[in-house]
């Protein structure tokens, strides 16, 4: 009978040791199950990452993702099929093997759904995503010294209106003048009467304002790059894909856009002209952030003529100021009117001829900047290089001129850029990365807009056992 206490005793607690050994199996197949989803989380996450964009990465040192993966249709769900053949793989990485090596999987999970409802596009916010990563970027980067060098400009520009001025407008005021005093007229032959001729060497060098700027300060036109695009093609000329924007945990971590040295990457990243990139469509592509014209020659005219203008502007502030050249400018006045027998115009004629002067010193600072010369805002007597008589023979006056003291062409362009609308200025640089990539192997579709660096993911998983869980998690280059 005693031995039948026993059996019963230990069959009773062989149950509850039972109980609690499957009770504490169970709990670590639960344990197990929540580490290895998440494990298998990172790994899928990171390993959508790590299909950023190789060319994009080599060109401009940016890290996205392209949801077309090189192919014709871009799409989240592209990325959500990456992300969950990820985690499938992850989950079960091989079937069961069969014979003597062949073992059970206790945790018999599957990937349930993968949900990509957030993610950071290049474009979204007016580019400020794509800002914001090129500010982490240029963190080290000392732009102390240029970026004040560029501000001062840009109010030297500002307080002397060469933006605003019209200039146009007061020249033609003492053309105006001229002629409403008119010239007299003289008997050339019986009954025939004609205007005495005033010979004013200004209207020469006004005539030549219709000739292009490029065609007068550069000694070889032709050399310009004559490549020609398609803007409908690129970003700022389309309808957008759009994300959810820059997300809470990037911000957090690395704050947002800094313009300022966005401009200095664009200058770290694109040519212009006299610093042509190899590897570039356009050649100018400075020159076509600030112009956005469908070819080389129009970018750079348009950047040639901005320059005429400001330099314009500066040099009639200045030669209103000297008396030396007023004086001469006066003396050339008086004697054509006294040929032409009307002194009463003397005055206008005078100002035709400083305003004719300065836009003829004008086209030199222009061809001196294009030589990789110096020229600054505002001007002294030392830095003037045209004589009054440059204006009887516009192109011939002008000279090759690669020194000087002042700013170069390209330290105009930063005052230029630094002034230009952000936005607009924004979109075309993502244009130029588009067209630069784009001619690279397999990228010939190749869109900003379809590239995002930070995505949030709804994750769920289930099991061959009854068990499912989900989790949110947010992962990017931050």
């Amino acid at each position: 009978m005693r031995k039948g206490y026993i059996t019963v005793f230990l069959t009773l607690s062989l149950t509850l040791i039972l109980s609690l050994v499957f009770t504490l199996i169970e709990g670590a197949r639960i344990s197990a199950v929540r580490m290895k989803f998440e494990c298998v989380a990172d790994i899928g996450m990171n390993s959508v990452l790590a299909e950023f964009h190789r060319e994009l990465l080599e060109q401009y040192d940016l890290l996205f993702v392209d949801m077309s993966y090189g192919g014709t249709y871009a799409d989240i769900g592209n990325t959500e099929e990456h992300l969950r053949n990820y985690m499938q793989k992850n989950l079960r990485p091989e079937p069961e093997q069969k014979g003597l090596g062949r073992y059970r999987d206790f945790l018999a999970m599957d990937a349930g759904r993968v949900r990509i409802g957030e993610y950071s596009i290049a474009s979204d916010d007016k580019g400020a995503v794509l800002k914001r990563q090129i500010t982490d970027l240029m963190a080290d980067y000392p732009t102390g010294a240029v970026l004040e060098k560029v501000g001062i400009g840009a109010s030297e520009v500002e307080s002397y209106g060469l933006e605003t001025r019209n200039l146009d407008g007061e020249r033609h005021s003492y053309e105006a003048r001229i002629d409403e005093i008119g010239l007299p007229v003289q008997e050339v032959e019986e009954g025939v009467y004609e205007e005495v001729p005033l010979n004013n060497p200004a209207d020469i060098a006004n005539a030549t304002r219709s000739s292009g700027v490029l065609n007068l300060v550069l000694d070889d036109p032709a050399r310009v790059s004559a490549v020609k695009i398609s803007p409908d093609e690129y970003l700022s000329h389309r309808a957008l894909m759009c994300g959810t924007g820059i997300c809470a945990e990037a911000a957090e971590v690395s704050g947002g856009p800094d313009e300022p040295v966005f401009q200095a990457y664009l200058f770290e990243k694109c040519g212009f002209y006299g610093r042509e990139l190899e590897k570039s469509l356009l050649k100018y592509q400075i020159e076509y952030l600030l112009a956005g014209k469908d070819t080389d020659w129009q970018n750079l005219e348009y950047v040639a003529k901005r320059l005429l203008r400001w330099r314009e502007v500066a040099n009639v502030i200045y030669i209103l100021t000297d008396s030396a050249k007023i004086a001469e400018a006066e003396a050339m006045a008086l004697a054509l009117t006294a040929v032409a027998l009307c002194p009463e115009l003397a005055e206008p004629v005078k100002y035709t001829i400083l305003f004719a002067w300065a836009y003829v010193e004008s086209l030199q600072d222009v061809k001196t900047l294009l030589a990789g010369g110096r020229v600054p805002i505002c001007k002294t007597s030392a830095d003037w290089k045209t004589g009054i008589d440059s204006i009887k023979n516009v192109k011939g006056s002008l000279t090759q001129d690669g020194g000087g003291r002042g700013l170069t062409y390209e330290e105009y362009l930063r005052i230029m850029l630094f002034l230009e609308d952000q936005d607009t200025r924004t979109f075309r640089a993502m244009d130029v990365m588009e067209m630069d990539i784009r001619r690279t192997a397999g990228n010939a579709r190749f869109r900003m807009d379809a590239c995002f660096d930070t995505y949030r993911a709804d994750l769920s998983v289930s099991g061959g056992f009854g068990y499912s869980y989900e989790m949110s998690r947010c992962y990017g280059f931050y």
